[in-house]
């Protein structure tokens, strides 16, 4: 492979009337979808002038802070240079993966460091922090959703008006879900799915039952890598349970209806199993007075694992499950109560008991004036719990307290999303979210 129009090694750019000279070499590591890449494609038609120079009209300051980081694999952004302009000129040469793997590393949780804090954008707590898979997020306060691009730019916000925000999730860096309350007698509600850079809704998801629409209150949603989505819906007769739907069409493709008074319409989460190709369903304390998790199998249509604390022999305390997460890789469930003690159950095992561990009471964070409920998360062989103000982190077979995430202020943690390489936490108090990254490893 030659580079068109370069004879020898060394290559010369007129940025903006600045002189820089590289070799091919170093521009070859910008990879093929670069700018710099094209450059070996016989097809490209930029060719160097007279003076044997590749003139570009763009800003030769950002030119050479994103030559160095091809020369040096690090990220140095002069104090007077404005991020989002560097950015900007990164998206233009094909060189914002470069930027952002020079930026934060690998995500870990022990490594995790406070990169910045988003103030509120509404009134009233929020109620859920979605990372999104490019590095972004959104957030819901209420009606609103806010969302945001991986450079923490807001787009514009969405507006259900005065529909309630169960929870969100992202199909990809360009396409929300939302799901929402019904109104009384208002036939809203449900689910859409929404352009995250425009606001606009591109279509709504409907519940078809006997030939007829329903209406219904959608809640907790989940999506699987065959582009179905999954959502706990309620209507106002016999219409409970879980909705599936095509990501790609929205059409309605499956229906899991609620068996055994199980509350499958009221879940407060779900979680789609690769692995067993099932999906976990739990309904939790506050929502219930007794906590069901259970586990669809909708090739088979039925339930084909379930527990439920409804009369069973363990303190009340302990009773009040709050979240729930299932380990594939352990084939377990961890569960998580108010004190933030962690328990598991095995999925191979039908006594449903739960072996409780309360070493996650080591180094507590400081109870708020608003305490939060805790929530769990999964993400590459962690497991991250929130309680109060601050999130553990656990590690290893016996799930060891590893390392705590907290700032000096803020107040109760009432959500937090792993995405893109970034942990978001989400605040009651002040609805604001902060933003922890890893830190790139030293370049030697």
């Amino acid at each position: 492979m030659s580079m068109m129009g370069i004879q020898k090694d060394r290559v010369r750019f007129n940025v903006g009337g600045k002189i820089f000279e590289t070799t091919a070499t170093t521009l070859a590591i910008a990879g093929r979808n670069s700018m710099f890449g094209a450059m070996f494609d016989e097809n490209w038609n930029l060719r160097p002038g007279e003076t044997g120079e590749y003139f570009i009209d763009r800003n030769p300051s950002c030119f050479a802070v994103l030559l160095d980081l091809l020369r040096t694999g690090e990220l140095n952004i002069p104090p007077n240079m404005p991020e989002r302009l560097l950015y900007r000129e990164a998206l233009f040469y094909g060189l914002i993966d470069h930027v952002r793997a020079a930026k934060w590393g690998q995500f870990d949780g022990n490594r995790l460091n406070l990169a910045g804090s988003v103030a509120g954008r509404a009134p009233g707590d929020g109620t859920a922090i979605r990372a999104g898979p490019d590095g972004g997020c959104c957030v819901a306060h209420g009606s609103m959703v806010h969302v945001y691009n991986w450079m923490l730019e807001e787009y514009p916000p969405i507006n259900l008006d005065y529909q309630r925000v169960n929870d969100a999730g992202w199909i990809d860096s360009d396409n929300i879900v939302i799901s929402a309350c019904e109104r009384l007698g208002r036939g809203d509600g449900g689910m859409g799915l929404f352009s995250s850079s425009s606001g606009d809704l591109r279509y709504k998801f409907q519940v078809n039952h006997d030939n007829q629409v329903k209406s219904y209150t959608a809640g907790a949603l989940s999506f699987s890598s065959d582009y179905k989505i999954f959502a706990s819906c309620k209507g106002r007769s016999n219409e409970y349970g879980i909705g599936v739907w095509d990501q790609v069409t929205g059409k309605q493709i499956d229906f899991f209806y609620e068996s055994l008074g199980w509350s499958l319409g009221d879940a407060d989460k779900l979680q789609w199993l690769q692995g067993r190709n099932c999906l976990l369903v739990a309904t939790l304390f506050p929502r219930k007075d007794n906590c069901y998790i259970s586990l669809l199998d909708f090739r088979e249509k039925k339930m084909v694992w379930s527990w439920s604390d409804m009369g069973a022999l363990i303190t009340v305390d302990e009773k009040r499950v709050r979240d729930a997460i299932a380990m594939e890789d352990t084939s377990s469930i961890c569960v998580v109560n108010e004190y933030e003690d962690l328990g598991f159950m095995d999925l191979r095992s039908t006594n449903g008991s739960v072996r409780w561990s309360s070493r996650s009471r080591l180094m507590k964070g400081k109870m708020t004036d608003e305490p939060c409920y805790p929530k769990l998360a999964l993400h590459e062989g962690q497991l991250f719990s929130s309680m109060n103000d601050s999130i553990s982190v656990f590690c290893g077979h016996d799930w060891v307290l590893t390392s705590r995430l907290r700032r000096s202020e803020g107040g109760s943690i009432c959500d937090f999303s792993i995405g893109g390489d970034r942990l978001f936490a989400l605040h009651s108090e002040e609805n604001v979210f902060d933003i922890w990254e890893t830190l790139p490893p030293p370049i030697m």
